[in-house]
């Protein structure tokens, strides 16, 4: 059960669909962080709004109570009344505690020019109501001339002069700060639009690649229960194959012992029904070699050649085989298989393996999609009785030649005998 998810796993997704799939993680990624930092760039200006809107009213109420203060004085004294110190006090109350709100909004860590605007503001509020605080200690002791003299000199004027100086400059710096949180922000949501723009193009691959994702699940799904049922279809055709195999393979049997029991009575016939015995053997074991190969319907040569000299190889009967692995069709895996067996036979009765000592060598090739194969005997001496004539074995030879569409030369030498078959391996 867990081979098809392995071999799914092992199949893995295509390089393309990884390349995508890296693409649409590294645009979320970058969506996401982009739009985290637009959210703190707008959180950002908004809290410097509310911090530089703080601290310009701040700064006009620095400003408003000099203004006071100022005001109360000269009331009080042209009209000699202290009701008209009323401004005066309340503005003396209120510009300590207005300097350390500013103080409290510029924070710890003001710029080095907003840290110098502040002293300055905080020394021309302390100065000027060192002034207004001398003039009305004058005005209260009776010296008017003197508080008069003092108001007409330019000290208070200036001391005011620079003050809105110094306030308007503080407000320029926070108005620019602010400008600049306004600036980011409004970059970050110029960079986010078209972010998300591909974004949404992103998404819209991604559910298309995702769609043909399904597809192909799907299909793989409907081939996976294809091959399932192709392959209990599979294997009850080879159980079927093994059941005819086995059926056939008894029927021979059946065969070779009627052909044996016809001539048990017939002595003189025991040599014909020996040899009618071991062909119908010879096509037996052509069928046994094909046994188990009904996916491929072909059985390899060199099993064949093995089949057929098995019953005689010993340390007397020297063999030599070489060859690649080839593959018969078929058609030829009986026709060469009776070859085989005339040729293993007449090598027993009158070739190499007639006497000790004789050498059978047994070599093919593939080339051009045909087939070479040599058979060469190096008998000791000749056996007596070795055919020199054509009998049944070399019209069999012949017919097999024919049905293997293909060539069948043998060569008779003193030395031994050649035997080249050349055939074609298609159809």
């Amino acid at each position: 059960m867990l081979a098809r998810p392995l071999l799914r796993w092992r199949r893995g997704p295509g390089l393309a669909t990884l390349a995508l799939l890296a693409f649409i993680a590294a645009a979320l990624i970058g969506a996401v962080g982009l739009m985290a930092q637009t959210i703190m760039a707008e959180r950002h200006q908004r809290e410097q709004a509310a911090r530089t809107n703080a601290v310009l009213m701040a700064l006009r109420d620095v400003s408003r109570t000099a203004v006071n203060g100022e005001t109360g004085q000269r009331g009080y004294l042209i009209t000699l009344d202290r009701r008209y110190l009323a401004p005066y006090l309340v503005a003396r109350r209120q510009y300590r505690a207005n300097i350390a709100r500013l103080h409290r909004l510029m924070g710890p860590d003001p710029t080095p020019h907003q840290r110098a605007l502040l002293g300055e503001i905080e020394a021309l509020n302390a100065g000027k109501f060192a002034e207004l605080d001398e003039s009305v200690a004058l005005i209260g002791a009776g010296e008017l001339l003197e508080a008069r003299r003092r108001m007409l000199t330019d000290k208070g004027q200036d001391m005011m002069e620079r003050l809105r100086v110094a306030v308007a400059a503080l407000e320029t710096v926070e108005l620019a700060s602010f400008q600049v949180a306004r600036d980011r922000a409004v970059a970050s949501e110029a960079r986010i639009v078209p972010l998300l723009v591909v974004l949404a193009g992103v998404i819209v691959t991604a559910l298309g690649l995702g769609l043909v994702q399904v597809i192909r699940a799907a299909d793989a799904e409907a081939r996976a229960e294809n091959a399932e049922a192709l392959r209990l279809a599979r294997d009850q055709a080879d159980l079927l194959a093994s059941e005819l195999n086995h059926r056939v393979k008894n029927l021979f049997a059946v065969i070779l012992a009627i052909v044996r029991m016809s001539g048990r009575d017939q002595p003189a016939a025991a040599p014909t029904v020996e040899r009618i015995a071991d062909r119908i053997h010879a096509l037996l074991t052509a069928h046994e070699v094909t046994q188990g190969t009904s996916a491929r319907r072909s059985a390899q040569l060199g099993d064949l050649v093995a089949n057929a000299l098995r019953p005689y190889r010993s340390d007397e009967h020297r063999c030599e085989i070489a060859g690649p692995e080839v593959a018969l069709p078929e058609r030829a895996i009986v026709p060469f298989g009776l070859v085989l067996h005339e040729l293993t036979t007449n090598a027993v009765k009158y070739g190499a393996w007639a006497q000790p000592g004789g050498l059978l060598v047994v070599r093919w090739q593939v080339g051009d999609d045909r087939l070479r194969f040599d058979w060469t005997e190096w008998p000791v001496e000749p056996a007596p009785g070795a055919p020199g004539g054509r009998g049944f074995g070399s019209t069999l030879i012949d017919s097999a030649a024919r049905q293997l569409r293909g060539t069948i030369e043998r060569t008779f030498t003193s030395a031994g005998i050649v035997v080249r078959i050349a055939i074609p391996l298609t159809a």
